[in-house]
């Protein structure tokens, strides 16, 4: 926290030197009491707005009862609301209520994955009625191409949004686990220059339990130092907790027998009643299916629905399954095979498609089980963990019409499930078979088989100087004060799996973005416009595609850490990038 003050207070002073009396592009937001105001008076309005539903009237009750807590004294919080219960914004009306009561400073927003963010940016904007005081933190934001579409008057808010994603200062950042954590465990100025302006803040850290397994020790640890002595308010935001409480018995103690967990009562939890709540809002009916399943049976169930999602395991089967039902009317396909700006495209239709009643047969991998805002009568979901099933499940029966939804798990009968999902299979094995599958005694009892069955270590397995964890490096060092901060940055990796980005330019865009590229310092604009062009891959993957000369350095004197697709027809218009197939090139890449 010392290093961040020094650093942030070191890149703003050079700027004020450097600008030379220019007025700079930063603070002046408005205020957090403001900002909850707006909310508040939105909700009302949405509120009003709403049509007379259950659902809608159980929406109403979860806000209205997370609201009351905002006076709570701060620190760790649960929320625990089923998905469709309102849960992002009941979660940012607490957020902003209690921040406004207790003199905190910010309100941060932790998701997972970048569809989410995106999309919760957008929504937090619209409910606050700004632009200015949100900072929407991840790679596929791209402020040229917004400063491009912006008229005048607009421009200089997002200079200032540029400015603030630099440092977090800014009322609300929205922002992913991968930049959050490792930023805690960093050790460059970059990154650590916006840690003092966490604290004294609201950290809502949704779908909690998606943190890797291995690091869920130090992460806890970070957060619970965070609560203890920098006035961070803590709320676990999730329809699937994971257990990490001590009343819930599910982390195995410690070598001392001492046992783990956040010291977070029954009485701070944010939602009314979580068992009565996930009976009242349960939408769907969950099917396992106990003998294992070919594609050409899925196939057979897609055609006899016009509206029917599937998610598989690996782009590879999601590849392999669309193939086969893409001939039938509404056959979509997504994965992380496809570059970020053509995915956002695909989901726009694909809502808009849904919303108009017509036919949608979509196979995807699991990038559309948080975040994504839509919803089908029937999910097929691939056998894996409980929570990633109850994410699917969110995507069925969405507004909670009149008859339930119907989520089929499956074994899929042609390929054998990576190794990295089986632990999480396995422990869903019991649970999947209770009464209520979905229910909190079935995703509590998931998270005991998964923690304990793994053991204490396993959920710290960072390498630090030859020996496993970053928790007890720390241990060791602490005497000395002489913790080895530069090792746990360089290891410290929320995606551990090698991946080798590819960089797909097939329109203007990214064309313009690649034109700018030849110099020996790349613009930061191009990097950024890039991000939403690139396809991560393999590294055995990335050298057979370089090996066969289907990419190419965009700048040699870059090295190979920009490729670009020179093979045209690796790329499917439905299915993405196909690393798979090196070999394959265009008419005109054989004539010379």
């Amino acid at each position: 926290m010392i290093f961040s003050c020094l650093v942030d207070a070191d890149f703003l002073e050079t700027e004020k030197f450097y600008s030379e009396g220019r007025t700079l592009g930063r603070g002046h937001h408005h205020s957090i009491q403001d900002l909850s105001s707006r909310l508040e008076a939105f909700m009302a309005q949405k509120a009003q707005a709403a049509k007379d539903t259950a659902l809608n009237r159980e929406r109403t009750r979860i806000l209205d009862h997370v609201r009351s807590h905002a006076s709570d004294t701060p620190g760790l919080f649960t929320l625990t609301v089923p998905t469709g219960g309102g849960k992002t914004l009941a979660s940012l009306s607490f957020a902003l209520s209690h921040a406004a009561l207790h003199g905190m400073r910010r309100v941060i927003y932790v998701a997972p994955y970048t569809s989410i963010i995106e999309q919760t940016a957008q929504v937090f904007r619209e409910a606050l009625q700004t632009d200015d005081d949100i900072v929407e933190h991840h790679g596929n934001f791209d402020f040229d191409e917004a400063m491009d579409r912006a008229g005048e008057a607009d421009r200089d808010g997002i200079e200032k949004l540029r400015r603030a994603t630099e440092n977090w200062d800014a009322p609300v950042i929205v922002t992913t686990a991968v930049q959050f954590f490792e930023s805690l465990f960093a050790a460059r100025t970059g990154r650590c220059r916006k840690l003092h302006n966490i604290a004294k803040a609201v950290v809502i850290l949704d779908e909690a339990q998606t943190l890797p397994l291995g690091l869920v020790r130090p992460c806890m640890a970070a957060l619970d130092e965070l609560a203890r002595n920098y006035g961070v308010s803590i709320v676990l935001c999730t329809a699937t907790q994971p257990a990490w409480r001590l009343i819930d018995t599910a982390l195995p103690a410690d070598k001392m027998k001492r046992p783990q967990g956040f010291n977070i009562g029954h009485e701070r939890e944010l939602a009314p009643d979580p068992e009565t709540l996930f009976n009242s809002l349960k939408r769907v009916d969950v099917e396992v299916m106990d003998i294992p399943i070919d594609d050409s049976v899925i196939a057979a169930r897609f055609a006899a629905r016009d509206q029917m999602l599937c998610i598989v395991n690996t782009r590879g089967h999601a590849e392999a399954l669309f193939d086969v039902i893409r001939a039938q009317p509404g056959a979509v396909h997504l994965s992380t095979l496809m570059y970020p700006a053509h995915r956002r495209a695909v989901l726009a239709q694909i809502k808009q498609d849904l919303k108009d009643g017509r036919p949608v047969r979509l196979v995807a991998t699991s990038l559309v089980e948080a975040g994504v805002d839509f919803s089908f009568p029937e999910v097929w979901r691939a056998e894996t963990g409980l929570d990633s099933i109850a994410q699917a499940a969110g995507r069925c029966n969405r507004e909670g019409g009149p008859v339930r939804g119907r989520v089929v798990v499956f074994k899929p009968a042609t390929l054998a499930l990576p190794t990295t999902f089986r632990r999480f299979r396995d422990a869903a094995q019991g649970p999947l078979r209770m009464v209520d599958p979905l229910g909190l005694t079935a995703v509590r009892a998931y998270f005991q088989n998964l923690y304990f069955s793994r053991g204490y270590a396993a959920l710290d397995t960072v390498e630090i100087d030859g020996r496993t964890g970053v928790m007890p490096a720390i241990d060791r060092t602490a005497d000395h004060l002489d913790f080895p901060f530069a090792e746990i940055a360089q290891k410290f990796r929320m995606i551990d799996d090698v991946m080798r980005p590819v960089i797909i330019a097939r329109d203007e865009p990214a064309l313009q973005a690649l034109a700018a590229m030849g110099g020996e310092l790349p613009p930061h604009w191009a990097l950024r416009r890039l991000q939403l062009y690139t396809v991560a891959i393999p590294q055995a993957a990335w050298q057979g595609l370089a090996a066969a000369g289907a990419i190419q350095c965009v700048n040699p004197k870059l090295g190979d850490r920009f490729m670009k697709l020179t093979a045209e027809t690796l790329y499917d218009d439905a299915t993405g990038l196909m690393p798979n197939d090196p070999t394959a090139r265009s008419a005109e890449q054989n004539i010379i």
